[in-house]
């Protein structure tokens, strides 16, 4: 019996942010595209060549988040073999900067192989230069970081945009495919009342700041977040913070807030 099209494999890097861990993908059975190799360590990384078999041509990387593309660096020189993504247009601390792509990937750009098409999909909001790759022939769209499975996406501004990612999850649905291949966790299945599932949790959220906004006449990130995610694990409000800010920041931008820089307090307009 031939092997699957897509092999996903899991990184032993499993932490509160990861899940049980990253998943990188092998395309192909004889023209493999490894997509997101992961974390730069080394089990994971000689699992992805033994499993590759030689036959990996090239590598794509769905955002330059420490935990999807370090190893791209590793493995495209062990193999000689092309880097594909792109670079981030604001950056800051969470990025991997060994990541140095010799083809940019744009929206609707394709690789085509005698196997399988990949059409990548540019899908900024969780980081600026986020892709999905939709391997067409299986209708299957791989989403890195743009939908998980065990959780919602972290939104961390300024390289995070909640107005980014809500535009991205709306593109999504001009799509045809049948199965969420993401980042962490196992695929999922019925896409469109994922992505439907995920927006209208957003737009709650947003509701939500809106409304304990109206209860301070000015307020901190830090103080709003203990209402705004009233139903979270205060243990996990400094991440849910950033999250928070994504929701303001995209409120600042439709003149519904104001921010004092200085100060570093919101208030309603």
């Amino acid at each position: 019996m031939s092997k699957e099209l897509i092999q996903q494999v899991t990184a032993p890097n499993g932490s509160m942010f990861t899940g049980s861990g990253t998943n990188s993908y092998l395309i192909g059975r004889e023209d493999i595209t490894l997509i997101d190799p992961g974390p730069k360590i080394d089990e994971h990384i000689e699992k992805l060549i033994k499993l590759g078999e030689g036959k990996i041509k090239r590598i794509l990387v769905t955002h330059t988040h420490r935990d999807h593309s370090p190893a791209a660096k590793v493995i495209g020189e062990i193999l000689n073999v092309p880097l594909m993504g792109r670079l981030v247009e604001k950056d800051d601390t969470l990025q991997d900067k060994t990541f140095k792509p010799e083809r940019f990937l744009g929206q609707g750009d394709l690789i085509e192989t005698a196997e399988y098409t990949i059409e990548s999909i540019h899908t900024p909001g969780h980081a600026s230069n986020h892709l999905c790759f939709l391997i067409r022939e299986e209708k299957a769209m791989l989403t890195g970081d743009h939908i998980m499975n065990g959780s919602t996406v972290v939104i961390a501004h300024p390289d995070g945009s909640m107005k980014d990612y809500l535009n991205s999850l709306a593109l999504l649905r001009k799509y045809s495919f049948n199965k969420i291949w993401p980042g962490h966790g196992g695929f999922l299945e019925d896409p469109m009342a994922v992505v439907d599932w995920i927006i209208n949790h957003r737009l709650e959220r947003e509701k939500k700041v809106i409304s304990k906004l109206k209860n301070f006449s000015s307020v901190r990130s830090e103080e709003l977040v203990k209402s705004v995610y009233d139903d979270v694990d205060s243990k996990l409000h400094p991440i849910a913070v950033w999250s928070l800010e994504a929701h303001l920041y995209k409120l600042l931008d439709d003149k519904m807030v104001a921010l004092d820089k200085n100060q570093k307090i919101w208030s309603l307009i």
